[in-house]
Protein backbone atom coordinates (compact mmCIF):
# COMPACT_ATOMS: atom_id res chain seq x y z
CA UNK A 1 0.00 0.00 0.00
CA UNK A 2 1.38 3.59 -0.78
CA UNK A 3 1.03 6.39 1.05
CA UNK A 4 0.87 10.22 -0.57
CA UNK A 5 2.03 13.89 0.47
CA UNK A 6 1.93 16.48 -2.14
CA UNK A 7 2.14 19.75 -2.21
CA UNK A 8 2.88 22.78 -4.12
CA UNK A 9 6.54 22.02 -4.81
CA UNK A 10 6.81 17.95 -4.01
CA UNK A 11 4.91 14.70 -4.82
CA UNK A 12 5.83 12.00 -2.16
CA UNK A 13 4.85 8.30 -2.18
CA UNK A 14 6.24 6.02 1.03
CA UNK A 15 5.37 2.39 1.47
CA UNK A 16 5.39 0.25 4.48
CA UNK A 17 8.11 -1.79 3.34
CA UNK A 18 10.73 -0.35 5.66
CA UNK A 19 8.92 2.47 5.54
CA UNK A 20 10.71 3.92 2.81
CA UNK A 21 10.31 6.59 0.04
CA UNK A 22 9.07 5.31 -2.86
CA UNK A 23 9.23 8.23 -5.07
CA UNK A 24 9.61 12.01 -4.81
CA UNK A 25 8.92 13.70 -7.53
CA UNK A 26 9.92 17.91 -8.26
CA UNK A 27 6.74 18.96 -9.82
CA UNK A 28 8.49 22.35 -11.52
CA UNK A 29 10.62 19.88 -13.48
CA UNK A 30 9.02 15.89 -13.28
CA UNK A 31 12.55 14.59 -12.51
CA UNK A 32 12.46 11.46 -10.08
CA UNK A 33 14.80 12.56 -6.96
CA UNK A 34 15.05 9.12 -5.64
CA UNK A 35 17.19 6.57 -7.07
CA UNK A 36 14.57 3.11 -7.86
CA UNK A 37 16.57 0.39 -7.37
CA UNK A 38 17.52 -0.54 -10.68
CA UNK A 39 21.06 -0.11 -11.56
CA UNK A 40 23.44 -2.47 -9.45
CA UNK A 41 21.68 -1.70 -5.91
CA UNK A 42 18.03 -2.98 -5.30
CA UNK A 43 17.58 -0.67 -2.48
CA UNK A 44 16.41 2.77 -2.28
CA UNK A 45 16.67 4.76 0.66
CA UNK A 46 16.54 2.16 3.80
CA UNK A 47 16.81 3.20 7.79
CA UNK A 48 19.85 1.24 9.22
CA UNK A 49 18.98 0.33 12.78
CA UNK A 50 19.98 -0.98 15.34
CA UNK A 51 23.30 -1.98 13.48
CA UNK A 52 25.21 0.53 10.04
CA UNK A 53 27.01 -2.45 8.22
CA UNK A 54 27.71 -5.48 10.55
CA UNK A 55 29.98 -6.71 13.25
CA UNK A 56 33.15 -7.93 12.23
CA UNK A 57 32.32 -11.59 12.57
CA UNK A 58 28.72 -10.85 11.40
CA UNK A 59 27.61 -11.74 14.81
CA UNK A 60 28.01 -10.57 18.25
CA UNK A 61 27.04 -12.00 22.06
CA UNK A 62 24.63 -10.48 24.36
CA UNK A 63 24.51 -12.31 28.15
CA UNK A 64 26.18 -14.98 27.42
CA UNK A 65 23.91 -15.79 23.85
CA UNK A 66 25.07 -15.29 20.04
CA UNK A 67 22.73 -13.32 17.32
CA UNK A 68 23.39 -12.31 14.37
CA UNK A 69 21.45 -9.42 11.99
CA UNK A 70 21.58 -8.74 8.19
CA UNK A 71 23.66 -5.91 6.81
CA UNK A 72 22.36 -2.83 8.00
CA UNK A 73 20.08 -4.28 10.62
CA UNK A 74 16.50 -4.71 10.99
CA UNK A 75 14.31 -1.91 9.64
CA UNK A 76 15.07 -2.25 6.02
CA UNK A 77 13.67 -5.79 6.05
CA UNK A 78 10.55 -5.41 7.81
CA UNK A 79 7.25 -4.37 6.94
CA UNK A 80 5.82 -1.03 9.14
CA UNK A 81 2.29 -0.21 9.96
CA UNK A 82 1.40 2.23 7.63
CA UNK A 83 -0.82 5.35 8.89
CA UNK A 84 -1.89 8.87 6.96
CA UNK A 85 -2.58 11.89 9.08
CA UNK A 86 -3.80 15.10 7.26
CA UNK A 87 -0.41 16.66 6.73
CA UNK A 88 2.27 13.47 7.52
CA UNK A 89 2.85 9.81 6.93
CA UNK A 90 3.69 7.68 9.78
CA UNK A 91 5.87 4.13 9.51
CA UNK A 92 6.08 2.44 13.09
CA UNK A 93 7.28 -1.42 14.26
CA UNK A 94 7.29 -2.25 17.71
CA UNK A 95 9.80 -5.37 19.01
CA UNK A 96 8.68 -9.22 18.13
CA UNK A 97 9.00 -12.54 17.96
CA UNK A 98 11.23 -12.32 14.58
CA UNK A 99 13.49 -9.13 15.83
CA UNK A 100 13.75 -10.45 19.28
CA UNK A 101 15.73 -13.44 17.69
CA UNK A 102 18.38 -11.25 16.30
CA UNK A 103 18.24 -8.24 18.39
CA UNK A 104 17.22 -8.79 22.44
CA UNK A 105 15.73 -5.69 22.79
CA UNK A 106 12.23 -4.21 23.14
CA UNK A 107 11.71 -1.45 21.10
CA UNK A 108 9.03 1.09 19.37
CA UNK A 109 10.61 2.70 16.14
CA UNK A 110 8.96 5.14 14.31
CA UNK A 111 9.75 7.44 11.36
CA UNK A 112 7.08 10.41 10.00
CA UNK A 113 6.92 12.02 7.06
CA UNK A 114 5.66 15.78 6.18
CA UNK A 115 6.68 18.43 3.32
CA UNK A 116 7.24 21.86 4.05
CA UNK A 117 7.52 23.76 0.85
CA UNK A 118 10.73 22.45 -0.86
CA UNK A 119 11.77 19.73 1.73
CA UNK A 120 10.43 16.71 3.06
CA UNK A 121 11.13 16.96 6.71
CA UNK A 122 12.12 12.90 7.92
CA UNK A 123 11.65 12.49 12.09
CA UNK A 124 12.85 9.84 13.73
CA UNK A 125 11.78 8.18 17.19
CA UNK A 126 13.67 5.15 18.86
CA UNK A 127 12.07 4.19 22.40
CA UNK A 128 13.24 1.32 24.53
CA UNK A 129 10.49 -0.40 25.93
CA UNK A 130 12.60 -2.99 27.79
CA UNK A 131 13.79 -2.98 31.10
CA UNK A 132 17.78 -2.77 30.08
CA UNK A 133 20.04 -0.59 28.92
CA UNK A 134 19.09 -0.78 24.69
CA UNK A 135 23.01 -0.59 22.56
CA UNK A 136 22.05 0.20 18.85
CA UNK A 137 23.67 1.72 15.90
CA UNK A 138 21.87 4.39 13.83
CA UNK A 139 22.47 5.61 10.15
CA UNK A 140 20.54 6.42 6.92
CA UNK A 141 21.20 5.26 3.47
CA UNK A 142 19.14 7.29 0.70
CA UNK A 143 20.17 6.99 -2.99
CA UNK A 144 19.20 10.04 -5.58
CA UNK A 145 18.72 9.64 -9.28
CA UNK A 146 21.22 11.56 -11.20
CA UNK A 147 19.99 12.80 -14.31
CA UNK A 148 23.62 13.81 -16.25
CA UNK A 149 27.15 12.08 -16.08
CA UNK A 150 28.35 10.85 -13.09
CA UNK A 151 31.69 12.96 -12.98
CA UNK A 152 29.30 16.36 -13.98
CA UNK A 153 28.08 16.61 -10.25
CA UNK A 154 29.68 17.79 -7.29
CA UNK A 155 29.11 17.37 -3.34
CA UNK A 156 29.80 20.38 -1.18
CA UNK A 157 30.12 19.85 2.58
CA UNK A 158 28.93 23.55 3.02
CA UNK A 159 32.23 24.82 5.09
CA UNK A 160 33.36 22.03 6.56
CA UNK A 161 36.56 21.33 5.54
CA UNK A 162 38.82 19.14 8.43
CA UNK A 163 37.97 15.56 8.40
CA UNK A 164 39.43 12.12 8.83
CA UNK A 165 38.48 9.68 6.03
CA UNK A 166 38.43 6.03 6.95
CA UNK A 167 41.05 3.78 4.78
CA UNK A 168 39.45 0.60 5.68
CA UNK A 169 40.63 -2.23 3.06
CA UNK A 170 44.34 -1.16 4.10
CA UNK A 171 46.21 -2.54 7.00
CA UNK A 172 45.55 -2.07 9.66
CA UNK A 173 42.37 0.63 8.83
CA UNK A 174 42.89 3.74 9.98
CA UNK A 175 41.63 7.72 9.74
CA UNK A 176 43.26 10.21 7.96
CA UNK A 177 43.09 13.79 8.26
CA UNK A 178 41.74 15.32 5.07
CA UNK A 179 41.27 19.07 3.87
CA UNK A 180 37.83 19.02 1.74
CA UNK A 181 35.33 21.40 0.65
CA UNK A 182 33.76 18.51 -0.36
CA UNK A 183 33.95 15.67 -3.44
CA UNK A 184 33.75 15.89 -6.84
CA UNK A 185 32.13 12.52 -7.79
CA UNK A 186 34.09 9.96 -9.72
CA UNK A 187 34.46 6.21 -10.30
CA UNK A 188 38.15 5.82 -9.00
CA UNK A 189 37.91 6.82 -6.12
CA UNK A 190 34.72 4.58 -5.57
CA UNK A 191 37.09 1.91 -6.71
CA UNK A 192 39.90 2.98 -4.28
CA UNK A 193 37.89 3.44 -1.35
CA UNK A 194 35.07 1.27 -1.99
CA UNK A 195 32.91 3.72 0.59
CA UNK A 196 33.96 7.27 0.99
CA UNK A 197 33.33 7.30 4.86
CA UNK A 198 34.47 10.55 6.59
CA UNK A 199 34.53 11.25 10.79
CA UNK A 200 34.20 14.19 12.63
CA UNK A 201 31.12 16.04 9.94
CA UNK A 202 30.27 19.54 11.44
CA UNK A 203 28.37 20.82 8.27
CA UNK A 204 24.67 21.15 9.55
CA UNK A 205 23.72 21.03 5.32
CA UNK A 206 25.02 19.16 1.90
CA UNK A 207 24.79 20.13 -0.87
CA UNK A 208 24.82 18.27 -4.05
CA UNK A 209 25.62 20.50 -7.18
CA UNK A 210 25.70 20.01 -10.89
CA UNK A 211 28.18 22.53 -12.44
CA UNK A 212 26.81 25.92 -10.22
CA UNK A 213 23.29 24.61 -10.01
CA UNK A 214 22.07 23.19 -6.57
CA UNK A 215 20.03 19.69 -7.14
CA UNK A 216 19.23 18.96 -3.89
CA UNK A 217 20.26 19.42 0.04
CA UNK A 218 20.37 17.31 2.76
CA UNK A 219 20.17 19.07 5.92
CA UNK A 220 22.08 16.51 8.50
CA UNK A 221 22.72 18.56 11.42
CA UNK A 222 24.44 16.08 14.26
CA UNK A 223 25.50 13.18 12.43
CA UNK A 224 29.19 12.69 13.02
CA UNK A 225 29.48 10.08 10.25
CA UNK A 226 28.95 10.68 6.24
CA UNK A 227 29.31 7.54 3.93
CA UNK A 228 29.07 8.44 -0.07
CA UNK A 229 28.55 5.09 -2.13
CA UNK A 230 27.51 3.81 -5.32
CA UNK A 231 26.86 0.65 -6.82
CA UNK A 232 30.27 -0.72 -8.84
CA UNK A 233 28.80 -0.95 -11.93
CA UNK A 234 27.82 1.47 -14.54
CA UNK A 235 24.71 3.33 -12.73
CA UNK A 236 23.54 7.20 -12.46
CA UNK A 237 22.88 7.33 -8.66
CA UNK A 238 24.67 8.31 -5.48
CA UNK A 239 23.75 7.18 -1.71
CA UNK A 240 24.88 10.18 0.52
CA UNK A 241 25.02 8.58 3.87
CA UNK A 242 24.65 10.33 7.04
CA UNK A 243 25.40 7.55 10.04
CA UNK A 244 26.02 8.20 13.85
CA UNK A 245 27.67 4.91 13.85
CA UNK A 246 29.86 2.61 11.47
CA UNK A 247 30.30 -1.06 10.39
CA UNK A 248 33.86 -2.88 12.08
CA UNK A 249 36.60 -2.63 10.29
CA UNK A 250 38.93 -3.98 13.25
CA UNK A 251 39.13 -7.74 14.40
CA UNK A 252 39.83 -6.34 17.87
CA UNK A 253 36.72 -4.08 17.89
CA UNK A 254 35.24 -4.09 21.38
CA UNK A 255 31.54 -5.89 22.52
CA UNK A 256 28.41 -4.91 21.39
CA UNK A 257 27.93 -2.16 23.92
CA UNK A 258 30.88 -0.74 23.21
CA UNK A 259 31.15 -0.52 19.66
CA UNK A 260 32.64 3.45 18.18
CA UNK A 261 29.51 5.11 17.70
CA UNK A 262 27.02 3.01 19.84
CA UNK A 263 24.06 4.63 21.21
CA UNK A 264 22.70 3.27 24.76
CA UNK A 265 19.25 4.00 25.77
CA UNK A 266 17.84 3.50 29.01
CA UNK A 267 14.56 2.24 29.40
CA UNK A 268 11.41 4.63 28.50
CA UNK A 269 13.63 6.80 27.40
CA UNK A 270 13.94 7.77 23.70
CA UNK A 271 16.47 8.98 20.70
CA UNK A 272 15.08 10.78 18.40
CA UNK A 273 17.30 12.12 14.88
CA UNK A 274 15.99 13.83 12.26
CA UNK A 275 16.97 15.15 8.56
CA UNK A 276 15.68 17.07 5.46
CA UNK A 277 15.96 16.28 1.81
CA UNK A 278 15.39 20.24 0.11
CA UNK A 279 14.72 19.79 -3.90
Amino acid sequence: MSYILENEYLYLECIEAGGEIQHLINKQTQEEIMYQGNQGWGGKNPTLFPLVGNTYTGSYEIDGQTYAMKNHGLIRYASLQGRQEKDRLIFSLDANEATLKQYPFAFHYEIQYQLVDHQVKIQYRIENTGSKVMPFGFGLHPGFQLHEPFSSYFLSFDGNTHLEQLHMYETPSHWEKVNTKGWQLNRLDLEKYKTMIYRGLHSQTLTLMHKDEKVLRLHVQDYPYLAIWSSPTPSDFICIEPWWSHADFDPNTTDFYHREGTILLKPQETFCPSYAIEV
